[in-house]
């Protein structure tokens, strides 16, 4: 199943790239600064936190004497977590969004999920390349296990693809599931430990946000970024088998409404 959904996606990438760049296109057509606007945002994220945290509020990471490091810690969850909640909202609305394409044309509504991750995506390189240029900078660069992203950032789409692919299908049919996420999506980001280190948490509460399948992902960038040391891959095994079952399950889910789902639309 998921050689299929691989299969599907590479058979159709002139579309899914065509549509990736008309999207990005359409977003800054009437902009003066067009694409520039890609950069100040993630550019302000960064330095507000720095500032902020680091120069404001004199924060520091429990552990370490780093002036910075909670600034590192806090960007290197956010930015994780800024890629996982945007592609997911996008991609829960996405059929919905296109239903009058849907309905009316012929074309693969499979690669729906991934165009929007796509951009998505795009906006996540963006921001990782200015945070990668803010790590130069300080003398904070990680390392060789920089090399590791690549495989975090495959892990993570395909946690995103299984998800957005069954709630997606779900939204069509039950229209309050998107409504849902969007509360869901509110607790998911405390239970993470983004703003704080796992450390902590009282011991009583640090059982259900170990639970959380985003914890280990988000503590492997983490890891790269503040510590310039290898992700866990033990701990991360876990969630490959689980994002890959989920991928397995939103695609079957997939094919087996697709044609109902044009009906639904």
């Amino acid at each position: 199943m998921v050689t299929s959904v691989l299969k599907s996606t590479w058979a159709y990438r002139s579309f899914i790239l065509g549509s990736i760049k008309r999207d990005i296109q359409a977003r800054y057509k009437s902009s003066a600064l067009g694409a520039l606007w890609t950069i100040f945002g993630p550019l302000a994220m960064i330095t507000v936190y720095t500032v902020v945290f680091s120069e404001i509020m004199r924060a520091k990471l429990p552990g370490s004497e780093d002036p910075l490091a909670y600034s590192i810690y806090l960007c290197s969850g956010v930015l994780a977590w800024g890629f996982f909640s945007e592609s997911l909202t996008r991609a829960t609305n996405v059929f919905i969004e296109n239903g009058n394409l849907i309905q009316k044309l012929n074309f693969p509504r499979s690669s729906l999920p991934m165009i929007v991750i796509g951009n998505a995506l795009f906006n996540f390189f963006i921001v990782l390349a200015l945070f990668g240029i803010y790590l130069l900078i300080t003398d904070r660069w990680p390392g060789a296990a920089i090399l590791s992203l690549p495989i975090l950032v495959a892990l993570q789409i395909i946690l995103i693809a299984g998800l957005g692919i069954t709630l997606g299908v779900l939204n069509v049919f039950f229209r309050d599931v998107g409504q849902l996420l969007a509360i869901v999506l509110q607790f998911w980001f405390w239970l993470t430990p983004i703003v704080y280190p796992l450390s902590i948490i009282p011991e009583k509460f640090q059982g259900i946000v170990e639970s959380n399948p985003l914890t280990p992902l988000i503590q492997a960038y983490q890891t790269v970024f503040l510590n310039g040391q290898w992700p866990d891959w033990q701990q991360l095994a876990p969630l490959t088998i689980g994002s890959t079952l989920l991928l397995i399950i939103g695609y079957g889910l997939f094919k087996a409404k697709s044609g109902e789902m044009v009906d639904e639309l």
